[in-house]
């Protein structure tokens, strides 16, 4: 249910109007992992802990720790944003968290783990409009940048 209602705001954020396999479908997944983070289907590997209370900072703590720094920094500042692929988000990310995304999708792990790669850098972007990780609930992060 919350991974439903982050892919629905993330899908605004992002744009969804994009036809089959757009933004939309990614945005959906990345909702579903966002909501296995908060709800500790991370294993507890979420930036210490934290990461019911800051998905998006343990997400983006996981990369740095799994040798993307290079990308999420590239993602949350003013310039261009570097790709990542499906096979480094499946490194970087618990098993758990993925599969629990992938299953609320209703497709498989590799799937999503591509989906994710492809609208992640995007979403990190949007959501991140002055350089750095805001704080509050992620809802409440991708309500304001929507408006």
């Amino acid at each position: 249910m919350a991974g439903n209602d982050l892919g629905s705001l993330l899908g605004g954020l992002l744009g969804s109007g994009g036809g089959p396999g757009g933004s939309g479908g990614g945005a959906g997944i990345l909702g579903s992992l966002l909501g296995a983070l908060m709800s500790g289907g991370a294993g507890g590997r979420a930036a210490g802990g934290n990461g019911a209370n800051d998905p998006l900072g343990g997400l983006l703590d996981m990369l740095t720790r799994s040798g993307l720094a290079d990308q999420a920094q590239s993602w949350i500042g003013t310039g261009e944003n570097k790709p990542v692929s499906a096979d480094q988000i499946k490194e970087a990310l618990p098993d758990g968290a993925l599969q629990k995304a992938a299953e609320q999708a209703g497709i498989s792990p590799d799937q999503a783990a591509d989906q994710i790669a492809q609208v992640l850098p995007q979403a990190v972007d949007k959501l991140t409009p002055q350089g750095q990780v805001p704080s509050g609930s992620l809802e409440d992060i991708i309500k304001a940048q929507t408006i």
